[in-house]
């Protein structure tokens, strides 16, 4: 191992509880999306603590905190907004504990990925303590809103505040593996009209539900013969929601509407996704109850930040994946093997994170690399390795440290 990383490696270890007691302090902050002006404040001061060269807040309230003056740009991403609670009888602790115990921190967020954000700060504090090098710059982001719209914090990084870095660590949980893609989204409405009667005549009227339904089991078909890629796995589409209205109990539905998840795999866009689905209703009555298509429609976003700025984006979150040996996976490969001493595993995200914006809208390449499993997420008893905070910590100053 050479020397730099043995450095890195020791400060990492150096830094064990510290780095254990940021996050608890993290994971004690309830901080859901568009409410996580708390959360940022405590991230902010702890950057501050750790000496960043600059700590700063965007117009959405993501944490900016940089390292370094150079002129080429890096950034290491933390979402800090999370899910809530859930039923509570479902946790063996409070899930804002922030608990330290058996070599875990315990707590909503402290995989999905607060831990990932505790990880960060360090990694700077590292690269403060080593000294940056002259030609680079890291721009650590603690962003909002991840949860109810991934990708809008960093759609607005790049479009509103004008920052572009050459990649982005995301710090999502991936157990130590080197992540390099997931599946896109989108979120879809299909609205059906129907004419309503009353219930003792339904053949006098035209029954919505019945409409959605038979949409619905169409759908299901659908998603059985959907794409499949061999690196992001197949395609899906589920109904999530079925809403319908009708004048009166007694009376014929003469309103119904469906919501789609649809999950993208390579190859499948929102162009291809829609009209999969307007050739399933083709025919339906539409809203204006003049006849043709039902309507299917991509949903929109727009929420007021936590700041009290307005924003949006149409919920559309394309898929993206770095092939193998691209430049960025092949750095946090070799950053991996001088650290660890063994061989990193390469995979992908089975849930949807800020890449669909910084990769998948913006061309900007991005890796995965975060402390704890995936399969913590919302989930109750949420708890991340302390390991696995020392050794993110160490990966993300290495990468700074070791890129070309």
């Amino acid at each position: 191992m050479d020397k730099t990383a043995e450095q890195v490696l020791a400060l990492a270890e150096k830094y064990r509880s510290l780095t254990a007691e940021n996050l608890s302090r993290l994971v004690k902050i309830r901080s859901l999306s568009a409410g996580e002006k708390e959360m940022a404040a405590e991230l902010k001061r702890q950057m501050e603590e750790a000496r960043f060269d600059e700590v700063r807040l965007d117009g959405l309230g993501s944490v900016l905190g940089r390292v370094g003056k150079g002129e080429r740009l890096i950034a290491v991403d933390a979402h800090i907004d999370t899910v809530d609670q859930g039923n509570l009888d479902n946790w063996s602790e409070p899930p804002f504990s922030g608990m330290i115990a058996n070599g875990f921190v315990h707590g909503r967020g402290s995989v999905d990925q607060k831990g990932g954000a505790a990880a960060m700060v360090t990694a700077g504090r590292i690269l403060k303590e080593l000294g940056m090098r002259d030609d680079l710059a890291v721009l650590f982001t603690g962003t909002v809103m991840e949860e109810d719209c991934d990708g809008l914090c960093w759609k607005y990084i790049i479009e509103e505040e004008k920052i572009r870095p050459e990649l982005v660590i995301i710090t999502e949980p991936t157990a130590l593996g080197i992540y390099r893609g997931h599946r896109g989204r989108m979120e879809m409405r299909v609205t059906f009209q129907g004419l309503s009667a009353h219930g003792s005549a339904p053949e006098r009227g035209k029954n919505a539900i019945t409409m959605g339904a038979h949409a619905c089991l169409e759908i299901e078909k659908l998603n059985g013969r959907l794409r499949h890629d061999d690196f992001l796995g197949k395609g899906s589409v589920t109904v999530s929601e079925f809403v319908s209205g009708s004048p009166s109990l007694c009376a014929v539905a003469d309103f119904a509407r469906i919501h789609l998840d649809r999950r993208l795999t390579a190859g499948e866009t929102k162009e291809t996704a829609m009209a999969e689905v307007r050739e399933l209703v083709k025919g339906m009555p539409a809203p204006s109850g003049r006849g043709g298509a039902a309507v299917v429609e991509v949903l929109q976003y727009r929420e007021k930040a936590y700041t009290g700025k307005e924003y949006g984006m149409e919920k559309y979150y394309p898929t993206w994946k770095l092939e193998p040996g691209h430049p960025a996976v092949a750095c946090g490969e070799e950053v991996f093997r001088t650290l660890f001493q063994k061989e990193p595993r390469v995979d992908k995200w089975t849930f949807s994170t800020n890449g669909v914006a910084i990769t998948g809208i913006h061309n900007i390449p991005c890796i995965g690399f975060g402390p704890g499993n995936e399969v913590g997420a919302h989930a109750p008893n949420e708890k991340v390795a302390i390991d696995d905070l020392v050794k993110a910590s160490a990966f993300y100053a290495l990468y700074a440290l070791n890129m070309k």
